[in-house]
């Protein structure tokens, strides 16, 4: 994937606090101290020394979100640039293509233009859909043939399995997709795949045939484990 599809764009909202706490005051010069004001004190008070500070604290559902994306992003390969609009300015804010129309913040823009709006709708499924990624191990599908009998005992010695991952009742002319999965390992990784269904699921005596694909290349929309 093209490096340039890699980025997305968080935008956030913040508050600026309001506090009422008491704060040190700002420690005072030595020629204060000097003239008799006792240390610690300053002319103008703690108001005055921190006239200029803005604090700001994003909400616990937006910091959620923030920390959901920044996880998912590192583990399928995507960087996050997030931008604050209250810090950034109201006029960059409502120049900003990308938040046209935007009434709940958090949103999260994918290069494509997809958009998750909202801390609802920011979920591991969700957030897949937006990061398409590729398979680190393998996927393989094999359809399987079966002779009439206990289903209910064939799907127990499959669901056994550890790389038995889905399977899917069929009519036609096969019963059965089973879906494999399996790590990724050295060359040959077909050749194992294959083994693995002529040694472990045609060994299942109620299993007639086979036929196995293993894809060239993968990638996923799903949460990945």
């Amino acid at each position: 994937m093209a490096d340039e599809n890699r980025e997305l764009a968080l935008y956030v909202q913040s508050k600026k606090a309001v506090t009422t706490f008491y704060r040190a005051p700002a420690m005072t010069p030595p020629a204060a101290v000097g003239a008799g004001m006792p240390p610690g004190s300053v002319g103008g008070g703690a108001t005055e020394a921190s006239a200029g500070d803005s604090v700001y604290f994003l909400s616990d559902e937006q910091a959620r979100c923030v920390a959901l994306v920044e996880e998912m992003a590192a583990k399928r390969g995507y960087r996050v640039k997030t931008v604050d609009v209250e810090k950034a300015g109201r006029i960059e804010q409502f120049i900003t293509e990308h938040l046209r129309g935007v009434q709940t913040f958090p949103v999260l823009i994918s290069p494509s233009g997809g958009r998750i709006e909202g801390a609802a709708s920011f979920t591991e499924d969700a957030l897949a859909e937006m990061m398409p990624t590729e398979l680190k191990g393998v996927r393989a599908f094999s359809y399987l043939k079966v002779r009439g009998g206990d289903f209910d005992r064939i799907r127990r010695l499959l669901e056994g399995l550890p790389e038995v991952k889905e399977m899917h009742f069929l009519t036609g002319d096969w019963d059965l997709l089973v879906v494999l999965d399996f790590e990724a390992g050295p060359a040959g990784t077909k050749r194992r795949v294959l083994d693995f269904v002529t040694d472990r699921i045609r060994g299942i005596p109620e299993i007639l045939d086979t036929s196995t694909v293993v894809p060239e290349y993968s990638v996923t929309k799903f949460p990945l484990p």
